[in-house]
């Protein structure tokens, strides 16, 4: 699998303080994928914060190419669980 992370995505990244390991993490073992617009798929994972002291759900936001080719759009963090997380 090659993951491409778009400049976008690298400036998020840094500006959010998630670490490249963490969105890798999600997209090879994401506990939920979801379909979205624009043949692009979320990759989402529950983790706890130490910073915020708090469960967090990472989202990150991809475009998929080829069967090996994922291309990271953007990635961000949020509290808001039961606004993102799929139940069932």
């Amino acid at each position: 699998m090659n993951i491409i992370f778009t400049n976008h995505a690298k400036l998020e990244m840094k500006r959010r303080n998630i670490r490249e390991s963490i969105v890798t993490n999600v997209i090879k073992s994401a506990e939920q994928s979801i379909n979205s617009k624009n043949n692009r798929v979320i990759f989402q994972g529950k983790f706890f914060d130490k910073d915020e002291k708090a469960e967090m759900v990472l989202r990150v936001i991809c475009e998929l190419y080829e069967p090996e080719i994922i291309k990271v759009v953007t990635v961000y963090k949020t509290s808001k669980i039961k606004k993102y997380w799929i139940e069932g």
